[in-house]
């Protein structure tokens, strides 16, 4: 019950912390957003550190470590991929890789249920297909270079749901705060190099342009509003506090029960994005995302039997 109440909790905040960042995304750089996100995300768990028992070892700090990575590594990958579209197949693909890769992991290495747990985590399955749709008006077949980046995505989401369950149960806050620091680095290396390329980029423009009646710089793209920008970066902020606390609730699931069971009802995460998108952007969720919520439900109380 503790698991199945903590693996859905898990996923409509995880869904949120989404809905918030693709806000952010609309006023700055995705790959900003998910470096402020990361950062502030980091110093939320450095000042609840104190507060919660964790023993810094090794292994805690390892695979915390490695998790970020493949963090990092999943959400390029995502956003690049949703780029090329359709979304109405990469999504719910990418969805139901993330679950498959550790319940895979997790039942080869020995979780167990009742033959009804078996049948709901098929179930819950088909949920986060249903959940994850995005219908597209005039969808195309995905290319094989999208196909294959969603199949990356979803590999490295279950790689870091793998990785979090091998950290020692007395690491407390450690290995998230080893995630939050490897992928906050990585985030902000990412976007100073593509920063540094752009001013190249752009000295290059100045430099070799045309002299004409005035001088004129060579950009890009006009500068976002300061107020614009202010508004993301709080988003982004917000986005990473309120995946920490999913974060956090994922690691007390898999420490509570089955790493199987947690990765197949966090993989609903999709949910909580399109229930507060319908709330606070008006947008219509599509009949068959409704009954992808329905199943979900069912599957979630289905496993709290097993």
């Amino acid at each position: 019950m503790l698991t199945a109440v903590l693996g859905l909790t898990g996923a409509l905040i995880f869904g949120s912390a989404d809905f918030l960042g693709g806000l952010a995304a609309k006023r700055m750089s995705s790959l900003l957003v998910t470096a402020v996100a990361a950062a502030s995300g980091l110093v939320a768990l450095l000042l609840a550190l104190p507060f919660v028992v964790g023993v810094w070892s090794p292994s805690a700090v390892l695979w915390g470590g490695l998790s970020g990575v493949s963090g990092a590594i999943a959400i390029s990958l995502l956003y690049t991929c949703l780029a090329i579209g359709p979304m109405s197949i990469l999504s719910p693909l990418t969805a139901v890789v993330s679950a498959v890769v550790p319940m895979t992991v997790g039942l080869a290495g020995g979780d167990r249920l009742a033959p009804i747990g078996y049948w709901a985590l098929g179930l819950a399955l088909v949920a986060v297909v249903l959940v994850g749709f995005v219908p597209e008006r005039g969808a195309v077949r995905p290319s094989l270079l999208g196909v294959l980046m969603a199949l990356g995505s979803g590999t490295m989401i279950g790689a870091f749901m793998v990785m979090i369950d091998l950290t020692p149960a007395d690491s407390g806050l450690v290995p998230l705060v080893m995630n939050r620091a490897v992928n906050a680095a990585i985030m902000f290396s990412v976007v100073g190099l593509l920063a540094l390329l752009a001013l190249r980029r752009r000295r290059s423009l100045v430099t070799t342009a045309p002299m004409t009646g005035s001088f004129r710089p060579v950009t890009d793209a006009a500068p976002q509003p300061r107020s614009t920008l202010t508004i993301g970066l709080r988003l982004a902020v917000a986005c990473g506090v309120i995946d920490v606390v999913a974060n956090v609730l994922l690691l007390l699931g898999m420490r509570a029960g089955d790493l199987s069971v947690m990765s197949v009802l966090t993989a609903m995460y999709p949910a909580g994005t399109i229930l507060l998108a319908a709330v606070v952007l008006r947008e219509r969720i599509a009949p068959v995302q409704w009954l992808g919520l329905a199943l979900a439900l069912g599957a979630a109380g289905m496993l709290a039997l097993a």
